[in-house]
């Protein structure tokens, strides 16, 4: 019996599941999450509307893409997305955090802002697929416009959406220079990084028209690559590159991240302190506050999400597990990276599990 993937197409994080599920060369079936299945399937496993949820053949519910990946990397082997060594494995959960967890901005920026009647027929046509087109209008501007109302929060309001748009088009400019040379992140193989990549870059960037149009216009090499990602003609190949190299066309990657992204998280992990202190009983909310971002210098306010920190957490938890010499190795590199300092002194006092489908403070 082949297992069960409950997504959609235009989900963010059903795209960088399904991407993985194909390279690794699982046999899945897809089933549209409809409002019955939400209802039926996720609600009474999960506890809340959430996809993607994975149901195994040996009966195991999974529900988040990274929990999902890691499942399969450690049941039926093969060729790793993770790579072995110090400065890729450590480049990759680094970038798999920024995928996942920042470019949900831009993502969702593109999509509400240059995307938005389009998208309302998408949510309808996937919560009803046997409605007309006229009544899957109506159900998607009911849906969808939830999803709309996260964009404040989020960020993205009239002062800082210039500000994600020149971020965006730079890193657009920054991957096409390094598709350019390599197929993927780290060689002919991608790696966990290009999946946290693949989620807000195709389910959002490329496949919603007019951000897709975009893309391809001003960084045509990403497009390719988003194509290779969804579109897996050979699962399992490829290779990272020889001896540890982390392509110097990463760089600019690495440093926006540092830049943008990780005083933001920092910022998170010490309200999630406060929060815990005040609230030590409590179920961890979806947010713990807004806090203070700053995206090509100008400064906005978006939820401070407990849920980006455990993202980093896999990555920071991997640093810190390097023995001496490979630590060296990683100090080394990451000195070459403008900004790195914010992860390697990051404080994170309130540890997080995800288990049973929710985060909590460990």
């Amino acid at each position: 019996m082949a297992h069960k993937l409950y997504a959609a197409p235009l989900s963010l994080y059903s795209g960088k599941a399904r991407a993985y599920l194909d390279w690794k060369g699982i046999d899945y079936e897809e089933i549209l999450s409809t409002s019955d299945v939400y209802k039926n399937i996720i609600l009474p496993k999960v506890g809340r509307p959430v996809i993607p949820v994975v149901d195994t053949d040996d009966g195991q519910t999974i529900q988040d893409t990274t929990c999902i990946i890691d499942h399969f990397e450690e049941t039926i082997g093969g060729p790793s997305i993770y790579p072995a060594t110090p400065k890729q494995r450590l480049t990759a959960l680094l970038l798999e955090t920024y995928g996942d967890e920042w470019l949900v901005i831009p993502a969702m920026h593109y999509r509400w802002n240059y995307n938005e009647e389009w998208v309302y027929g998408e949510f309808g046509a996937a919560s009803a697929p046997d409605a007309s087109k006229e009544e899957q209008l109506a159900i998607g501007r009911e849906r969808g416009s939830s999803f709309k109302g996260f964009c404040p929060i989020l960020g993205i309001n009239p002062d800082t959406i210039p500000a994600i748009e020149a971020s965006y088009e730079a890193l657009l400019a920054d991957l096409d220079a390094h598709f350019a040379i390599h197929d993927y992140l780290l060689g002919s193989r991608p790696s966990i990084g290009d999946f946290g990549l693949i989620g807000p870059l195709y389910a959002h960037l490329y496949r919603d028209p007019a951000s897709g149009e975009i893309m391809k216009r001003l960084a045509p090499r990403v497009a390719a690559w988003v194509e290779r990602m969804v579109d897996v003609k050979t699962p399992l190949s490829g290779e990272f590159l020889a001896d540890d190299e982390v392509p110097q066309s990463l760089m600019p990657l690495l440093e926006r991240m540092m830049d943008e992204q990780m005083p933001f998280l920092q910022t998170t992990a010490d309200m999630l302190v406060s929060w815990s202190g005040s609230n030590p009983d409590t179920e961890l909310p979806r947010a713990v506050g807004m806090a203070a971002f700053v995206i090509e210098g100008v400064e906005g306010q978006r939820i401070a999400a407990p849920f980006s920190l455990w993202m980093l957490q896999r990555a920071f938890a991997y640093y810190e597990s390097l023995n001496d010499v490979e630590k060296t190795v990683a100090d080394d590199f990451l000195a070459t990276v403008k900004g790195a300092s914010g992860f390697q002194n990051f404080v994170m006092d309130r540890p997080l599990v995800f288990e049973k489908f929710k985060l909590s403070v460990g």
